[in-house]
């Protein structure tokens, strides 16, 4: 009798609070599926399963960390995806399902995407599971309880990695913009924003959802500060606005 192929299923956690895990990935942390989570080296700690053990549960035995390095280099890259991609695949092969742990929203600028096309590269026909959650660009506004976007708002979201100069010119053509890993660029963003006029509705997050979060409105105090990775820089233009109209009206 044939076995039939388990399912990978991309477990969303939300950013950092176990609170904002959704019941259906509570269901496959349960359940019976192996976990896998991504760890930059091996033996390091996994950000996504911290947020799990956060909310009471411990990793089983079998539980696999996946190495995905912080580097550039296609072939280092590319060797570590296809590891990866074949434990997956061969756990798959024995008809157990696959819990991949994903900090954030599987969907939105996560491993996951690149983890399940390797897989069914590796295993065509392999069944894919994506459970969304809550991204730290929508856990970061209801903290600091700044709407992300209203009426007819334009919204931007990117990643920091994209540079200063798609920074500039998206600025003017939007009313929100949130910068995700804003890390290497913050000191740019900063003198920009300042230049600008629009410090005043600029908020940094970082690590938000976590024993660790921080919020600073006052966005000039982080010069020359090193600040976790994981981190974004809200940019709502209609504060300043908002702040203008009223300046006004006396």
């Amino acid at each position: 009798m044939t076995t039939s192929a388990g399912r990978l299923i991309g477990v969303s956690l939300g950013p950092g609070d176990p609170g904002w895990i959704t019941r259906r990935a509570w269901q496959v942390l349960q359940g019976e599926a192996r976990w896998a989570y991504p760890v930059r080296a091996e033996g390091q700690s996994s950000y996504a399963l911290e947020i799990v053990e956060r909310g009471g549960l411990v990793a089983p035995a079998d539980a696999m960390p996946l190495v995905f390095p912080m580097t550039r280099d296609p072939a280092t890259l590319a060797l570590h995806w296809a590891q990866a991609a074949k434990a997956v695949a061969a756990t798959l092969g024995q008809g157990q399902d696959v819990a991949f742990l994903v900090e954030g929203d599987a969907s939105t600028y996560a491993t996951f995407g690149h983890l399940a096309r390797t897989v069914t590269a590796e295993a065509p026909g392999a069944e894919v599971e994506t459970i969304p959650g809550v991204a730290s660009f929508l856990a970061a506004p209801a903290r600091v309880g700044w709407p992300l976007a209203s009426q007819d708002d334009a919204l931007a979201v990117l990643p920091g990695g994209y540079g200063m100069e798609t920074v500039e010119r998206l600025l003017p053509e939007v009313d929100t913009l949130v910068l995700l890993k804003v890390k290497p660029l913050l000191a740019e963003v900063i003198d920009l924003l300042e230049e600008q006029g629009l410090s005043d509705a600029s908020v940094f997050v970082e690590r938000v959802g976590t024993p660790q979060e921080r919020v600073v409105t006052d966005i000039a105090r982080l010069r020359g500060e090193t600040v976790h990775y994981l981190s974004l820089l809200m940019i709502c233009k209609g504060r300043a606005d908002s702040r203008s109209e009223g300046a006004g009206a006396g």
